[in-house]
């Protein structure tokens, strides 16, 4: 927690938070107890604080506005008053009426977390299920300013003795860290007590690579097989290295045969934003195979109810026993099409953008799982030396 005076210069140009800490303090030398929190996740922008001990020699911290609505004068002026207040016996916490409000954890989530969630989140499903099953029954009672840091912390680990996995319980504490945020920022809690718990952070990523034999063999039952939706479904995985989500709401409006482009829109991607999928000559003919028998604006439809198909796992998992090849995932069709990409040559650039991934550290993993290409690599270190 850096000492500084601070200058309307600094809070213009200098409020960025380390790479290697997910917030910062700065300390004003010329007003006591003054500080400007600065978080990771905003740079740029950074919120005014008081800290000061109430009557109980306990440190507390009021916060005084954001550095986008509060200038630094006004801030001083807020925290003079507030320590004359203070030293006068009227603590802020005390006699603010907001703070005072006991919100429980069950109405927050209820009637705030989760409606925010269902604006902002495409994952509200699975967070209202985490909620309902395990957050609530635990917490629920409980008003917000009662949750400690080791009560969450014991919750988080209690979670992994029940037997769940550790990305699992993560995802619990992810979300609870991220809703209380949320409660801090709409001034209905002070301070985060989920802050600063530690992840797990157990690599669970499985990696399935089909090899060649085992993808003839698939492509065999993929060809053969009397479900034709379901496995033409596979195929088009295969030729796009599409996410299956992406693939059950394809339209044929999305599709562009002449230009051999296949637009996905924001409402449909993971990453929230549109992107162009380039359609190999499996994946045009497939469409032309469809398009015979085009009878709806999808391009997959169920053949029992005429709608959208939706529900493909009990006939994935019924095709993937028949190809000998149990354990094997939709999503690894998607590591099949990345890794030809790699070990044909081309950049993880490229295999990015094709496969719509927002950084280039997701993409990272295929070089790993593309042995060919490692072994090539390898192999021209050992030629350079033999001319030598």
């Amino acid at each position: 927690m850096p000492v500084i005076q601070l200058t309307n210069q600094f809070i213009k140009g200098h409020l960025i938070c380390p790479v290697d800490k997910s917030r910062i303090e700065f300390c004003d030398s010329t007003q006591p107890g003054l500080y400007i929190e600065v978080r990771r996740t905003t740079p740029k922008q950074g919120t005014f604080y008081l800290r000061y001990k109430n009557r109980f020699g306990k440190t507390s911290h009021q916060r005084l506005g954001l550095s986008t609505e509060v200038t630094l004068q006004q801030a001083r002026s807020k925290a003079r008053i507030l320590r004359s207040e203070i030293s006068s016996g009227n603590d802020p916490k005390i006699e603010n009426p907001l703070l005072l409000r006991t919100v429980s954890s069950l109405h927050f989530i209820n009637e705030k977390y989760l409606p925010h969630a269902l604006q902002h989140k495409r994952s509200v499903k699975f967070d209202r299920s985490m909620c309902k099953l395990r957050i609530i029954p635990k917490f629920g009672h409980l008003a917000l300013n009662q949750l400690t840091r080791q009560d969450i912390q014991l919750f988080h680990s209690d979670l992994s003795n029940e037997g769940l996995s550790p990305a699992y319980c993560d995802h619990h504490l992810k979300l609870i860290r991220h809703a209380l945020n949320l409660a801090v920022d709409w001034e209905l809690l002070e301070k985060n007590p989920a802050g600063r718990i530690q992840l797990f952070r157990v690599d669970n990523r499985v990696e399935r690579l089909l090899s060649d034999r085992e993808l003839n063999g698939l492509l065999h039952v993929l060809k053969t097989d009397d479900n034709r939706t379901v496995c033409s479904l596979v195929i088009f995985l295969l030729s796009t290295g599409a996410r299956l989500n992406e693939a059950l709401k394809a339209k044929w409006s999305h599709i562009n045969q002449a230009n051999k482009v296949w637009k996905i829109p924001a409402r449909n991607s993971k990453s929230k934003r549109i992107r162009s999928v380039p359609l190999n000559a499996s994946a045009i003919a497939l469409l032309q195979q469809l398009s015979c028998n085009q009878s709806s604006e999808y391009l997959f439809v169920s053949s029992t109810t005429g709608d959208r198909l939706k529900y493909v796992h009990k006939t994935w998992d019924r095709l993937r026993k028949k190809a000998g090849l149990p354990k094997l995932r939709l999503h690894d069709c998607r590591h099949r099409f990345a890794s030809s990409l790699v070990n044909n040559g081309f950049s993880l650039h490229s295999v990015m953008v094709i496969l719509g991934h927002s950084s280039p550290v997701i993409t990272n993993r295929y070089i790993h799982m593309s042995t060919k290409a490692l072994q090539d690599a390898a192999d021209s270190a050992s030629l350079q030396l033999e001319k030598l």
